[in-house]
């Protein structure tokens, strides 16, 4: 069996022999298959990622399965990309350097559900995952738009934000995630837990550091949620009323608010929402319905769709969800492949006036899409616009625009972890690096900074926090 990626030597038909009993995928056009992500939604991406492949697939179904699976790749120093749903934006489960590619969604069992919290294997699909707790009364604090086929660890290892951010804040806001369990990778792997405030040393680091084989996770009640979208004459006046949504006190599950250019890339939507209007996109509680009524009038918009879960199936309609967060990226590319996306953030203290100031200055190309959010306790708002992409230089020069306006931009066309929201590296990622994966071989590529540090102490590493 010859190398799929080009990248590596090994024989891997007697490494995918030795893999046994874990099951293992190798025909070629599947294994292509699984070495993607969303890295399209990106024109800069697509060149870089589209010929990176791996060379295997194993499905490992319990930790001691996705164990044998490190063991074997340690020994014979088989670099090892991790993936779940395969839905993150910025390749962060493309194999750059080929190898295995460990893919978790056999390890899917819900452990243990207790009245505020679940336990949950890593490779657990998120939807299945809410559906068990809403039988309980309860859901997942924040979740994905991508929740019917994105993994929980996936989202966990490369998400920060999602439905619920607004109200509940941050994935890595205290509370949100109380446990996360990994394995390193070696000869004989080992479990550590990271609880409390070490969450963050394995939260978001795009498994480059360890490998999550279970979580623990906050859930919260459960309501009786209608997807609404308000409609407004203007953008500002769109925003205006998402700033006054997502401070009020009615519990929002979502605050989004979209260019009214945006809806006509709503397919399913055409004929049930007017043309030429900015969209505000919510879930409300059945109980709350009437004060948001009233703050939507206030705000001189007007509820055009109001949809509880049982009306929305027998219509036949998406979640409210999906035209929030980056499925509206994925319903434009849907129709329009010149479409991009970028990620903005608009800091507290919220001012409807610097949106007024940058539609002036941004130009038409710039479709505006934002997310209001709880950060660290203050109200921000996520812009993620859509822009009709011509060349490279006009997207970073739409990022200077967005920074000289005080708001900074995260850079979602690197598949370098430095690089995008993080903008420096993370030292206490990588000593956990160097402590669980001293070979580096779990998906290093992504790490600009790991070539200059493997070769530190942990300790060292770490201390380059400090600066």
């Amino acid at each position: 069996m010859t190398s799929i990626s080009g990248k590596t030597t090994i024989n891997w038909a007697a490494f995918a022999a030795a893999l046994s009993p874990v099951e293992v995928i190798d025909e070629p056009v599947l294994v292509k298959k699984r070495s993607r992500d969303f890295f399209w939604y990106s024109p800069i991406l697509d060149r870089r990622l589209k010929t990176c492949f791996g060379d295997l697939v194993a499905r490992p179904k319990s930790p001691a399965e996705m164990a044998h699976c490190l063991s074997l790749s340690a020994r014979h120093r088989v670099p090892v990309t991790l993936r779940g749903g395969g839905t993150g934006n910025y390749g962060q489960s493309v194999p750059m350097e080929g190898g295995l590619i460990i893919e978790t969604t056999a390890m899917d069992a819900i452990l243990q559900t207790g009245p505020d919290f679940v336990r949950v294997q890593a490779g657990c699909n998120i939807l299945k995952l809410n559906r068990a707790l809403q039988e309980r009364g309860r859901e997942l604090p924040v979740f994905p738009s991508t929740q019917d086929i994105a993994t929980i660890g996936g989202f966990i290892s490369g998400g920060s934000a999602g439905i619920g951010t607004v109200s509940h804040g941050m994935l890595r806001d205290a509370g949100n995630i109380l446990e996360i369990r990994v394995l390193s990778v070696g000869e004989t792997p080992r479990e550590v837990a990271f609880s409390g405030d070490q969450i963050n040393m394995i939260h978001h680091a795009w498994g480059i550091n360890g490998v999550i084989t279970e979580l623990t996770l906050r859930t919260v009640p459960t309501e009786d949620w209608i997807g609404c979208i308000a409609t407004f004459d203007t953008y500002p006046a769109c925003y205006s009323a998402g700033m006054a949504l997502a401070a009020s006190d009615i519990c929002r599950k979502l605050c989004s608010t979209l260019d009214a250019r945006i809806g006509t890339y709503f397919d399913r939507l055409k004929g049930i929402l007017p043309q030429g209007r900015a969209l505000l996109v919510t879930l409300i509680p059945r109980r709350q319905m009437e004060a948001f009524r009233t703050l939507i009038a206030a705000r001189g918009g007007r509820i055009d769709l109001a949809l509880d879960e049982t009306a929305r199936l027998a219509r036949k309609l998406p979640h409210a969800f999906e035209f929030s967060y980056n499925h509206t990226t994925l319903q434009a590319l849907k129709t329009d492949r010149k479409v991009t996306y970028l990620q903005i953030l608009c800091p507290a203290p919220l001012d409807v006036d610097r949106i007024v100031e940058l539609q002036a200055v941004l130009g038409d190309d710039i479709y505006m899409h934002h997310e209001f959010s709880r950060m660290g306790g203050q109200l921000v708002a996520f812009d993620l616009p859509l822009v009709r992409y011509s060349t490279d230089e006009r997207l970073y020069a739409i990022m200077g625009l967005y920074e000289a306006h005080g708001c900074p931009a995260s850079d979602p066309h690197s598949c370098i972890i430095e690089e995008g929201g993080m903008k420096k590296a993370d030292y206490r990622h990588l000593a956990w690096k160097k402590r669980l994966d001293p070979l580096g071989l779990l998906n290093s590529p992504k790490s600009r900074e790991w070539a200059r540090v493997r070769d530190m102490t942990p300790e060292a590493i770490e201390a380059l926090h400090q600066t």
